[in-house]
């Protein structure tokens, strides 16, 4: 019978490279079409305000990237000690290697192993120091991945699946998750079984999942039809219980990851894209840390898009295959932060 370790963590970009990770608040005040109430941190929410304080954010960014790597080597250890025969991680592809020729809601990806060049056309110094062409060579795990896929086709779960990469060798969700679990740069050797989720849907294909200003949703809402939306948050719940029940039968032990920050703000319609929805994310926090799975397990794509709980998509399965496994979190934790564009979440659920 397999083994079963749950893990919960997250992806954030701006991680990756130095500097103050609150840069977006900048670029939002600067936008025309950002209600006026809000160009002033006298018209903010307290924490926002404080947060922002009179550096523009920079010692609240490196308290936040100091607890993020905390964090992450915390992880890494609990990684360590289960020592998994394979890693099953669910992100987001966020028009990267799916685009218009094929946006499956879900897949599982068999690949035998990818190279990747995270710093390649991106500006600025990585967090590393590592040279622009540096190459990063992701293992995966054929026969689980085909596993896996056989067992949710059989349980009635209609996944997707390919042996290589369409445009793109490996989302951001997928390669930042392994970057940042070895953050100490002293080897990821656990083979990576990447699980896609179409968390953007209606703004995947239109806004080539791209982070917006309210001038620019504006504009791209005037002038394209919206793509169709993502799955179900349920949906979601009912595919990572489907996992588990199939990973609890298989020879492995296996790691599953949810990899995604929480709300995000710049699809927080609600708040004009500038914070994210920190009352819906601890709502939903409080229920993963008590194992209240009934919260999760009833929430519509509505709801979902409307707290910007996209990329909480990810977590959704995770939260499905817990409540299958019937537990709650050994450890977890909840960083708030109203000017990085997201809260993140941190958790453990031991065998």
């Amino acid at each position: 019978m397999g083994q079963i370790l749950g893990l919960g963590i997250t992806h954030y970009p701006p991680m990756s490279y130095k500097g103050n990770m609150s840069g977006r608040i900048k670029l939002l005040l600067a936008d025309p079409m950002l209600p006026e109430k809000l160009r002033s941190p006298e018209g903010w929410h307290p924490t926002m305000r404080e947060q922002w304080s009179t550096d523009e954010g920079s010692a609240h960014s490196d308290r936040h990237r100091s607890d993020l790597i905390h964090h992450f080597r915390k992880i890494r250890a609990e990684l360590d000690a289960f020592e998994p025969d394979f890693v099953l991680l669910w992100g987001d592809d966020q028009y990267e290697n799916y685009r218009e020729d094929c946006v499956p809601p879900f897949s599982v990806l068999a690949y035998d192993s990818v190279d990747v060049q995270p710093w390649k056309g991106h500006r600025g110094e990585n967090w590393w120091d590592e040279p622009k062409d540096k190459t990063f060579t992701v293992t995966g795990h054929r026969a689980g991945a085909k596993y896996l896929a056989s067992a949710l086709l059989e349980d009635g779960i209609d996944i997707a699946y390919a042996y290589k990469p369409l445009h793109h060798s490996l989302g951001h969700a997928f390669m930042n998750s392994v970057l940042y679990l070895d953050m100490d740069r002293k080897g990821f050797a656990y083979p990576v079984v990447p699980f896609t989720v179409n968390a953007y849907g209606r703004w995947l294909v239109g806004a080539h999942g791209a982070p917006m200003t309210p001038s620019q949703a504006a504009k791209l809402a005037g002038q394209t039809e919206l793509d169709p939306p993502g799955p179900q948050p349920w949906r979601c719940f009912q595919v990572g219980a489907s996992v588990a029940r199939a990973l609890a039968r298989s020879p492995w032990r296996v790691a599953v990851i949810a990899s995604s920050s929480w709300s995000h703000s710049f699809l927080v319609g609600k708040h004009a894209l500038m914070f994210p929805d920190v009352e819906s994310d601890k709502r939903y926090y409080e229920a993963l840390r008590d194992g209240d799975w009934e919260t999760w397990r009833n929430t519509k794509i509505e709801e979902a898009e409307d707290r910007g709980h996209h990329e909480l998509l990810n977590w959704f399965c995770l939260a499905g295959a817990m409540a299958e496994l019937r537990r709650k979190p050994d450890e977890s934790v909840f960083l708030e932060s109203w000017i990085t564009n997201s809260d993140k979440v941190f958790a453990v659920f031991r065998p």
